[in-house]
């Protein structure tokens, strides 16, 4: 028999036999539901030629090697910066949602300044005007570059920056970015700029997995201020006025010690895809604005060893006693979440869940649908946005807590990609989420349940899809 009969017949189906084993025993090992392990087991056991690639590619949540490389929480002992922490004495009085020993979560942090950018014109003037006065160093992650108007004026921007000395990072999200080339960013690369891609297609499974993506978005110059949110740097998101206007999206403009905490995590990420490490820089100083914010920075994501954000997100709605206000362009949470809010509208809390009338996702908006139905029937509200789409990504729990990220209220965000969130612990900048909300809340319609039996099958189906939305 000759030698390339002997590998396809013998040696292949072997080591296929063999991988397969291995990932089963890895299966049962895993932090994940009973029935995506079910799921998985029959689809490598069945059809082992299709489930073993798939879950190369797609299967793993966690990537073990990142969860052990990603460095502690930043060394505080500096005691000007300890007193940022613990200095405030009314921080005795603030319960955290999440203690800093979990991995991930940074520790509660005062004497910032909050400013919340509440339309794509406003948040860009931000950018261009925080990117127009870096000193030293400009670092930006972002999940989706427009290759339009908005993205060159980026690309441009930061590449006037580089031109003048100052260093400029761009990291950006191999799937999000899939259409954004060489050659479009070669304005920044000849000035001297960097970029990386974080995860390239090409190069997996090696480094990674494909369903696993970089959403953070944050936008860090010198180390002392920060945009963070929801917001790509797109046209649909932000940019010059249009007559056409943008998506209704938030971002928050932070000044103050908690950019530091941000900045440890985009050099993480950084080490991760170019492979390269860069310096971080002198502790950002607390401000000395009247308006002061109390924030608690949580990463989450195949880095970090829980679902932290998530957890984060269950325990504020136990702890709530007035409202839960959720803003989010998908809802298609898993069924721990799913309960945690139907028990809070069964204890009389006012659970208000808005979203876009239709989004930019159809099986996301047909996957939602049975979830919604849970929350009708345990007497939570849900508001249709009608104008147009919504993008942004809030909770706010009664008058003392908000939650302000990058993160959809779904298991992509939650469970699978690199994301990034601020809870904000004082009550005036509450206060100035809630307002958006209200001015959301004017524009909206009560959602009425879909009764049709046809639509029932399909939202269904899409209810199946739903981990990979």
């Amino acid at each position: 028999m000759p030698f390339v009969d002997i590998v396809i017949v013998h040696l292949l189906p072997a080591l296929g036999f063999a991988l397969a084993i291995f990932l089963l025993a890895r299966i049962i090992t895993e932090r994940r539901s009973p029935a995506s392990a079910l799921a998985w087991m029959m689809a490598i056991a069945f059809v082992p030629y299709a489930g073993v690639p798939l879950y190369l590619m797609f299967g793993g949540r966690k990537m073990r090697h990142m969860v052990h490389e990603k460095p502690p929480l930043p060394d505080d002992s500096d005691p000007e910066h300890l007193a940022l922490h613990f200095g405030d004495p009314a921080f005795g009085q603030i319960s955290t949602l999440m203690p800093e020993r979990f991995h991930g979560v940074y520790p509660l942090i005062g004497k910032n300044r909050v400013v919340l950018l509440t339309s794509g014109e406003q948040a860009f003037d931000e950018a261009m005007h925080l990117i127009g006065e870096a000193r030293q160093r400009i670092d930006i992650a972002t999940f989706i570059l427009g290759r339009d108007d908005t993205g060159r004026a980026f690309v441009d921007a930061l590449a006037k920056k580089a031109a003048q000395g100052v260093a400029v990072h761009l990291l950006l999200d191999a799937v999000g970015c899939v259409k954004i080339s060489r050659r479009f960013l070669s304005p920044l690369t000849d000035a001297g700029g960097a970029t990386a891609f974080f995860m390239p297609m090409m190069r997996l499974p090696m480094r990674g997995r494909a369903n696993l993506r970089n959403h953070r978005k944050m936008l860090i110059v010198d180390g002392e201020k920060s945009m963070v949110g929801g917001m790509n740097y797109s046209a649909e998101y932000m940019g010059a006025y249009s007559p056409k206007g943008h998506w209704v999206d938030i971002s928050f403009m932070v000044e103050g010690p908690v950019v530091s905490q941000m900045h440890d995590i985009f050099i993480q990420d950084w080490a991760f895809a170019a492979k390269e490490t860069i310096s971080r820089l002198p502790h950002s100083k607390g401000v000395s604005s009247e308006r002061q914010a109390a924030l608690q920075l949580i990463a989450s994501g195949p880095d970090v060893r829980t679902d932290t954000l998530r957890e984060a997100i269950i325990h504020a709605l136990f702890r709530a006693r007035r409202r839960v206000w959720i803003v989010t362009p998908y809802f298609v949470p898993d069924q721990t979440l799913t309960e945690a809010l139907c028990m809070a509208a069964h204890r009389g809390v006012d659970v208000r869940l808005i979203i876009p009338r239709r989004s930019n996702h159809l099986v996301a908006d047909l996957a939602r649908e049975t979830y919604l139905r849970q929350l009708d029937e345990a007497g939570a509200t849900t508001m249709y946005f009608v104008p147009e789409m919504l993008h942004a990504k809030a909770v706010v729990v009664d008058e003392d807590l908000a939650i302000v990220g990058s993160a959809n209220m779904d298991m992509r965000s939650l469970l699978l990609n690199y994301e990034v969130a601020l809870c904000v612990y004082t009550p005036s900048v509450v206060k100035d989420l809630e307002g958006w909300m209200r001015w959301l809340l004017a524009r909206c319609e009560k959602r009425r349940p879909v009764t049709s039996g046809r639509m029932g099958i399909f939202q269904g189906l899409g209810r199946l899809l739903s981990p990979l939305l």
